[in-house]
């Protein structure tokens, strides 16, 4: 069975680093399809731009950052919530904002989970192998 991919959106080159090393590191066999803004997200996830070309299959979980360059992570939400082709993908919020207001905006908006980035590195990886395997690996995702 092909896993289905991981869509990081993440703008901080340190960050995408950190992440891709520890999914890794965990053996989360899913391909990760990394992009540095809210366009880039959309056009992945509706396979338009660059991205035009590739199998239009549904990531398993975006992983998506606030603060981004075009377009915030807020507003990629809440485009794909709208969207009855992008509605249902999972989207985890992984972030380094502890502002309310983001909080908040994000759960009204559907999130399914809204992390914020540890400081540390040893925290920071053991919350991305602990997102990885949950949304990779022991989320159900609702049929088509």
């Amino acid at each position: 069975m092909k896993l289905k991919p991981i869509l990081l959106a993440e703008d901080n080159l340190y960050d995408i680093e950190m992440i891709l090393k520890t999914l890794s590191d965990c053996n989360i066999g899913n391909h990760i399809e990394t992009v540095n803004d809210g366009v880039e997200a959309l056009e992945y996830l509706r396979c338009q731009g660059k991205f035009k070309n590739r199998e239009p299959e549904k990531p398993v979980v975006v992983l998506l950052d606030i603060k981004m360059p075009r377009m915030d992570g807020i507003e990629v939400l809440r485009k794909m919530r709208e969207d009855p082709e992008l509605r249902l993908i999972p989207v985890v919020m992984f972030t380094s904002s502890r502002e309310d207001l983001d909080l908040l905006k994000s759960y009204t908006l559907g999130v399914n989970a809204y992390v914020v980035k540890p400081v540390e590195f040893k925290q920071f990886a053991e919350a991305v192998k602990q997102i990885g395997i949950f949304w990779a690996l022991i989320n159900e995702l609702p049929p088509l």
